[in-house]
């Protein structure tokens, strides 16, 4: 059996788009779990945090920094196979004032800690998915602005060159799969579909399954 860590925010743990009590689909609709479906003798590791942060602190919502979390999750996980590695949405918030460049860095003290773990050409680099151009709306989620969507679109680029400069495989989940309307921020159903499915052709490329 062969273990596959998938660490993330609220689109890896599943939250259902505008559940303001924080829904969550069940294991067979979001992505890990179903990727975990088509691969034969592979068990995936969730470790998707709602608002994790790649390595910066929320001071309204400690403990949701990336980096802090790792050494824990891969001292206590079995041993790894492959990683994959899909933050940097909760970094565009408005309060942290970061550019895409900026939380590039965070990711890389997030992949420095992996990589002690896993080799970097068994870890799959993926950009996220982009905020819609209305999320910041009150009735979305005003911890975006306007600035924020743009900072999300640029990280494919930033992510896309880490990825070359490490070593490691990359995908950008936003040329396959978009927020749902319904919060312009979280993947819905046929979203987490469509991302397993290409991750599984990602990871059959690297052979890891």
């Amino acid at each position: 059996m062969k273990n596959v860590l998938a660490f993330g925010d609220s689109n890896t743990w599943g939250l259902v788009p505008g559940s303001r009590c924080l829904l969550r689909y069940p294991r067979n609709t979001r992505w890990t779990g179903v990727l975990e479906d088509r691969c034969e003798s592979v068990h995936i590791i969730e470790e998707g945090l709602c608002g994790r942060t790649t390595a910066f602190e929320d001071e309204v919502r400690p403990g949701k920094n990336g980096v802090s979390a790792l050494p824990e999750i891969l001292e206590n996980s079995p041993s790894l196979d492959a990683a994959i590695v899909m933050l940097g949405t909760n970094d565009c918030k408005t309060f942290f004032s970061l550019s895409a460049d900026e939380i590039g860095e965070g990711l890389e003290r997030c992949l420095d800690e992996i990589e002690k773990y896993v080799s970097p050409e068994r870890i799959l680099l993926v950009s996220p998915i982009h905020l819609k151009e209305d999320v910041w709306k009150p009735e979305k989620d005003p911890d975006f602005g306007v600035e924020s969507v743009g900072v999300c679109k640029n990280l494919k680029r930033v992510y896309k060159r880490i990825a070359k400069e490490r070593g490691t495989a990359f995908l950008a989940a936003s040329d396959y799969a978009q927020s749902n309307d319904r919060d312009s921020e979280h993947l819905d159903a046929e979203g987490h579909r469509i991302l397993s499915m290409v991750i599984h052709r990602k990871l059959r490329e690297m052979q890891v399954v």
